[in-house]
């Protein structure tokens, strides 16, 4: 069994026993970012961004030969030939362990059932920062460090933040009704006579005259991960004008400041996002990178994305209904600077918190836009 193979497995044993809903704590918020970065020791490195205030990874080849349905294979897990029986079972007729030993293959590395379940100190990539004693290390609501005992347990497990993947928590769906969703992200942007982006920077695709929002989780997520894992969507040929990051067959800045919007769309509106949540998801995955960990995983490598709040969101409008008086709400178009974020900047020089940051001012705005929507009989 591969490593990946081992985390998404101990993954799935550690989120099926939560809600399935993000954890709203106040360990982050939109505006909160700057002080977890300080408390987790998070230095951010890279100088702003240019256009957009967005700077990736750099122009780097993807894995390469990778279809959607790989893509989406790897996602939710499936493997004829992967199982978590142990060797033993089944082989005397009895049913029970021939060596009378506990299953001591539950992670690849001391902690990993805290890590999955908690939120940690991590470096600007998401890098679990391990104790002296090779343990991760959970910190408590206002980041600092929770004692932990001689076997890496928290001394005090009421201190810990849980972290949860709500509808994220994809891998659970079997691989059918993913590949069918990816099928359509790829057919759509086949058939496309134009595309642009929402205020979320979701995409929309004109087809037969029609525009349509991909707004389903499932199809975001496909983009993302193929994004992150390929630097672009594989089956796409059509020649896509400005959005052709999406086939360019390598991953660049381009790519990893899109995919902000595509996870966005795929988590659930109305919960904060953070750090851990990325870090989590990313590995559950299978998107790693080029920066080792201790731990024996490999991370994406945010050093150089950077975001400025302002200057994506400033110019940005969308027509919703507004509450003009008691009992009265009429369309108007607003600017999303101003009426989500109340005009106030968020800019931040580096690091996966800036990544996830730019997430969660994604689905702030995807949230708005659902809450104050126009209903579909009154849109002309």
């Amino acid at each position: 069994m591969s490593t990946n193979t081992t985390y998404k497995k101990v993954l799935f044993a550690g989120v099926a026993s939560m809600a399935l809903i993000f954890a709203g704590a106040s360990f982050v918020d939109n505006d909160a970012f700057a002080q977890q970065k300080k408390q987790q020791g998070q230095g951010g490195q890279g100088g702003k961004g240019g256009q957009g205030s967005h700077q990736g990874a750099g122009q780097v080849k993807g894995k390469g030969g990778k279809s959607m349905e790989d893509i989406m294979r790897d996602v939710s897990g499936e493997d004829e030939e992967d199982s978590d029986r142990p060797e033993w079972a089944g082989k005397d007729g009895t049913g029970e362990n021939p060596n009378k030993k506990p299953n001591q293959a539950s992670g690849t590395k001391k902690g990993d059932l805290y890590g999955d379940a908690y939120v940690i100190l991590r470096d600007e990539n998401g890098v679990p920062i391990l104790s002296d004693a090779g343990f991760v290390q959970p910190v408590d609501a206002d980041g600092n460090l929770i004692p932990l005992d001689e076997e890496g347990h928290p001394v005090d497990e009421s201190l810990t933040v849980e972290v949860e993947l709500g509808r994220l928590n994809v891998g659970r769906a079997p691989s059918s009704v993913l590949i069918k969703r990816a099928d359509e992200v790829v057919g759509l942007l086949n058939t496309a006579e134009s595309i642009t982006i929402d205020a979320a920077g979701r995409l929309v695709i004109t087809v037969d005259g029609e525009a349509k929002t991909i707004d389903s989780p499932l199809e975001n997520l496909a983009i993302y991960v193929a994004l992150m894992t390929e630097g672009t969507v594989p089956g796409v040929t059509a020649d896509l004008g400005s959005f052709s990051y999406l086939n360019d067959g390598v991953l660049t800045a381009e790519d990893v400041a899109a995919a902000v919007s595509f996870l966005a769309a795929g988590a659930d509106k109305a919960s904060t996002m953070n750090i851990d949540q990325v870090v989590y998801l990313n590995q559950f995955l299978d998107i790693g990178g080029t920066v080792d960990g201790s731990d024996g995983e490999t991370y994406f490598d945010f050093s150089t994305f950077s975001y400025d709040r302002a200057s994506i969101y400033t110019d940005r409008t969308v027509t919703v209904l507004v509450q003009t008086s008691d009992g009265v709400w009429e369309e108007q178009t607003v600017n999303v600077y101003d009426a989500v974020f109340g005009s106030t900047n968020v800019s931040d020089d580096g690091g996966i918190d800036s990544f996830a940051q730019a997430a969660d001012d994604a689905r702030s705005v995807i949230n708005f836009v659902h809450e104050y929507a126009i209903p579909a009989d009154e849109v002309n």
